[in-house]
């Protein structure tokens, strides 16, 4: 079992530990008129009565959460990645708002969750680990359950010398993604070789083409440190390409620091899209 496998079985095995707990305080039988493909949440199921009428699972998406007021009013959202899913029940008939919103407030607090924010009858925020609950009164007698287990997104498109080479054609550029170093350092990490492999078939078989070697990092730290960080990874890329075989007059390398970003870091997983090599045409 690999270690990504050993810790979704163990956050699966959380959730269901929480399901125990908390379904003797909501349970329920399925309703006949549950949406089609349709089971509760493992987490918090329903009151008594209700009919599940929808639900969604994405295996990587984002989701961000309502966490109150700062101090000048403004609304404050935290933003969480990873596996989301979700769950739109309609309660019985006669049940009053504030009475379902109390029900999966305690059942929350059973399971042992950190109410991270409350404001009844309408919105509860509550976490347990990397495993976030919100529940929603849409006011119009729909209550909906998401849930967000953290977690990094697998890659799962890696670059080839052909795609690298189409992308420099159409644009004139081209990101790589899988050129690791450790942080705030800028000697390549050996689980690179394979990306960087393909970026050195890419010379050969394009004979013409020059290369400027772009580094580029997150916004975390000061801005002339990361100009320098980018700087020194872009020429640790351009000295392997070189100690490869490529000749230098085809290549240069600049560092740009947190100056171009493509995503917004707010998370890690926008962080982590900061953190990239490009490859110019010159």
């Amino acid at each position: 079992m690999t270690h990504a496998q050993f810790t979704s079985a163990r956050q699966w095995a959380i959730l269901l530990a929480l399901f125990f707990l908390v379904s003797p305080l909501l349970r329920a039988q399925e309703s006949p008129n549950d949406a089609e493909g349709c089971k509760d949440s493992p987490l918090v199921t329903r009151m008594p009565g209700s009919t599940l009428v929808g639900c969604d699972h994405k295996e990587f998406d984002q989701l961000k959460v309502p966490l109150g007021q700062n101090k000048y009013g403004e609304d404050v959202e935290k933003t969480l990645e990873g596996e989301v899913s979700e769950w739109t029940y309609q309660p019985r008939e006669g049940a009053a708002d504030i009475q379902v919103f109390r029900n999966f407030q305690n059942a929350i607090k059973a399971a042992g969750l950190m109410i991270d924010y409350s404001s009844e009858p309408n919105e509860l925020v509550a976490h347990k680990g990397n495993t976030w609950y919100w529940l929603e009164n849409g006011n119009n007698g729909y209550w909906r359950q998401n849930m967000v287990v953290v977690k990094g997104m697998n890659q799962e498109v890696t670059a080839d010398a052909n795609a690298l080479a189409d992308e420099i054609k159409k644009s004139g550029h081209v990101a790589v993604y899988g050129i690791h170093f450790d942080t705030g350092k800028f000697a390549i990490l050996p689980d690179s070789e394979k990306v960087l492999g393909e970026v050195l078939k890419l010379l050969p078989d394009n004979p013409g083409l020059k290369l400027r070697i772009e580094g580029h990092t997150d916004n975390v730290g000061a801005k002339a440190a990361n100009q320098v960080l980018s700087q020194k990874r872009a020429q640790a890329v351009m000295g392997w390409l070189i100690a490869n075989g490529i000749d230098a007059p085809r290549l240069t390398a600049q560092g740009f620091g947190d100056g171009k970003p493509v995503a917004d870091n707010s998370t890690d997983a926008s962080r982590a899209k900061n953190r990239r090599v490009e490859l110019a045409k010159l």
